[in-house]
């Protein structure tokens, strides 16, 4: 038989935003239990911080918060209440020094999630919050009790709210594997399908482009792309030619209109500029230069700095005779499409896109068709590019989901 227990307020997933609901709770004073699947809390943070811990963006606020995009709207409020300054002082309340890298991205002064992580979970322990892992939400049963299952076996909790902050479904290894979609789906809420977000894209590469150079960096280049909308941007940045196509940070910050328009037409192309510190025109006289006896790739190596994966780009979607041709290949140089024709799995990306819609949540993040059920942080459809913003929104809609459930029991408790 299931033991029943009977905690005031349960959040299932111990990422940063159901953490964050647990803290807001307890300080408000609401006997708060964490339940995760995992055998530690936090999973894909800590793999988050491996690389240096982005927590959030230095760039200014209207900046910022246009990032969003679309969601905007939806997100402002819950922005308004942890903008990044708000969220540097918060950690920095955890004893952990923050500084702004070049990029203007935040970063733990360790640079590592693990210290921010253990200060947190020691301070959600000394304020009475109840911690649980290896235990995995299975839904509900007929009564509407919530069921979960530990190594002991089946329990039943019956709260009196609940925040649901489970995640999307990339790195399902790490815990967040949409498990929930139709768990959610089957009580009435609206669920928009999960997609790749800040992911690699699939390109039709030959043999040889794969064999010699997948992983490698295409440094200082800058990609411009005209999205379905017939908005070109241009960004310098970099990237990483993958066995399967294209993937890194410059990729990352186009992917939600690359994506977009692979869902409407079934590839998109972009162009990378291989040389942006150089114009077309001295690109073409340079590369007019005679050459004498040295090779192609030795003159453009010489002349204009290209050499390696840049070359071996150009051999893909040039013909031998369009290469002999300076004019063609300066412009080439200038302007070199390439097609994606999908998105890279979503167990391989840093998020995902969809999930809970905004037209089933209330303006404090509970779920409309079931009172009392609050949801926070990637598995609501928010998008988002890296450099601090995923982050930012997961920690905001946390906090939302917990002053929600605060207020929320506080007009029951007066009804």
């Amino acid at each position: 038989m299931p033991d029943r227990t009977a905690p005031q307020v349960a959040v299932i997933g111990g990422g940063p935003a159901g953490l964050m609901a647990a803290e807001t709770l307890s300080l408000a004073g609401i006997k708060v239990d964490v339940y995760d699947a995992m055998p530690s809390l936090g999973r894909k943070f800590l793999q988050a911080g491996v690389g240096g811990l982005n927590i959030t963006h230095s760039e200014a606020y209207e900046t910022f918060c246009a990032r969003y995009g679309d969601q905007l709207p939806q997100l402002q409020a819950m922005l308004d209440c942890l903008p990044p300054s708000a969220l540097r002082s918060w950690v920095h309340g955890l004893g952990v020094d923050t500084f702004v890298g070049s990029s203007g991205r935040v970063f733990p002064t360790q640079m590592k999630a693990a210290p921010l992580l253990r200060a947190w979970l020691r301070r959600l322990r000394c304020a009475g919050v109840r911690l649980h892992v290896r235990h995995r939400w299975l839904g509900w049963d007929d009564d509407g009790a919530m069921l979960l299952v530990n190594p002991d076996g089946e329990i039943l909790i019956k709260p009196q709210a609940t925040v649901l902050a489970l995640g999307g479904a990339s790195w399902p290894h790490l815990g967040s594997d949409g498990a929930w979609v139709p768990w959610l789906r089957g009580r009435g809420v609206e669920i928009l399908p999960l997609q790749s977000a800040n992911c690699g894209f699939e390109v039709a590469w030959s043999a040889h482009l794969q064999d010699k150079f997948a992983g490698a960096p295409l440094k200082s280049v800058a990609l411009t792309f005209t999205d379905s909308q017939g908005r070109t941007e241009q960004r310098q940045g970099e990237m990483v030619i993958s066995a399967h196509g294209v993937e890194g940070s410059l990729i990352y910050a186009f992917s939600r209109r690359l994506r977009e328009h692979l869902n409407i037409h079934g590839s998109t192309t972009f162009t990378i500029d291989l040389t942006p510190g150089r114009d077309a025109e001295r690109i073409l006289a340079e590369i007019s230069h005679p050459r004498g006896s040295r090779s192609i790739s030795n003159h453009l190596q010489s002349r204009v700095g290209i050499a390696g994966v840049k070359v071996a780009l150009l051999h893909e979607v040039l013909s031998k005779e369009q290469f002999a041709d300076a004019a063609i290949l300066a412009k080439t140089i200038k302007a070199l499409p390439i097609t994606v024709n999908a998105t890279r799995p979503i167990s391989e990306a840093i998020s995902t896109a969809g999930g809970v819609s905004f037209n089933s949540l209330d303006q404090n993040l509970m779920l409309t068709a079931l009172p009392g059920v609050f949801a926070a942080g990637e598995m609501i459809d928010w998008d988002a590019p890296t450099g601090g913003y995923l982050l930012t929104a997961c920690f905001a809609t946390g906090l939302r989901a917990g002053l929600g459930v605060r207020d929320w029991l506080n007009r029951h408790e007066k009804s």
